[in-house]
């Protein structure tokens, strides 16, 4: 099966009015056997479309092939987390919030112990600035074993300092910074150690 056909199949779903996958229909009725597609070439060929689409967010062939391919591949192993967590931030990106949330708590049910669909429903909604929200599932996935994830940490500590709990917000930073030193970032903690010696200073 080679990548020829896989362009077929993509362009033949693109085609049939019915097949919705921008729209943002789960539960596709695809007239094809999917045992006879090579899973291996579907997986590298869907992700080589996954990392264009996310980069560049639009609603391009890029994105409407990993759309489908991953549709496809989650029909074929509905209990792969990989392919379910894709699939929601492919929806995320595009602005179907609803079905990018149906994966990504799909994921978290698949696998309740497993740390990565808690942090991608944290960026959900920290890309939405609801960041009470997001520092649940970040707390969650901290946990479960992301106390060591970089992007986890620093975001922690960002919304911390949002509001206002210097203490943690320093905590969760100085713990990001020690995984990956970067000048940017000890410029933020600095300045927050800063505003708050001054702010203890002020009301003495």
């Amino acid at each position: 099966m080679g990548k020829i056909f896989i362009k077929l199949v993509i362009l033949y779903f693109t085609i049939i009015p019915a097949y919705s996958a921008i729209k943002g229909s789960i539960d596709y009725k695809i007239p094809i056997d999917y045992t006879k597609l090579n899973q291996t070439e579907l997986e590298a060929c869907a992700n080589d479309f996954y990392t264009t689409a996310i980069i560049s967010k639009n609603l391009d062939e890029n994105m409407t092939s990993a759309l489908i391919l991953y549709t496809i591949l989650t029909n074929k192993s509905p209990s792969n987390i990989s392919y379910a967590l894709k699939l929601g931030k492919l929806y995320d990106v595009i602005g179907k919030d609803r079905y990018a949330k149906g994966n990504y708590y799909h994921a978290m049910g698949l696998e309740p112990k497993n740390p990565e669909p808690y942090k991608y429903l944290g960026d959900y909604f920290y890309d939405r600035e609801q960041y009470k929200k997001a520092l649940k599932f970040y707390n969650t996935a901290y946990d479960k074993g992301f106390s060591n994830n970089y992007e986890t940490l620093y975001k922690m500590g960002d919304i911390y300092q949002k509001f206002g709990d210097t203490q943690n917000s320093l905590k969760f930073l100085e713990a990001a910074n020690e995984i990956n030193f970067n000048e940017e970032l000890t410029k933020k903690i600095n300045t927050i150690k800063n505003n708050n010696s001054f702010n203890k200073e002020y009301y003495k």
